[in-house]
């Protein structure tokens, strides 16, 4: 079992951040708006996890402006998305080896 506990990343144990990362895998890049709603979190709450990510490299972050508004959208690294595969797959590995047998 240790195995599997190896693989699993600390960086994801957050509810979160694993629906940051969930969701920039199925979406290239995703605006700060966006992501708050959907997720259903306070600014100060996103922004902290999203700082998170950022600093373990897991995310890309783009300020612009629009109009006058300033706009900042997000989108996984290669790296953050490599990480994000292995640590779903040592969950999976987790539960499919401790099944009991029926």
């Amino acid at each position: 079992m240790k195995n599997y506990l190896e693989n699993i990343n600390k960086a994801f144990e957050s509810k979160a951040r694993l629906g940051i990362m969930s969701v920039l895998m199925v979406q290239e890049r995703v605006d700060f708006s966006t992501l708050k709603e959907t997720l259903q979190l306070t600014d100060g709450n996103l922004a902290s996890h999203l700082r998170a990510l950022e600093e373990a490299q897991y995310l890309q972050v783009e300020k612009q402006f629009i109009g006058r508004k300033p706009n900042t959208t997000y989108a996984a690294t290669n790296l953050g998305k490599q990480a994000f595969k292995d640590h779903l797959n040592a969950l999976e590995q987790l539960i499919l080896n401790n099944r009991p047998n029926l």
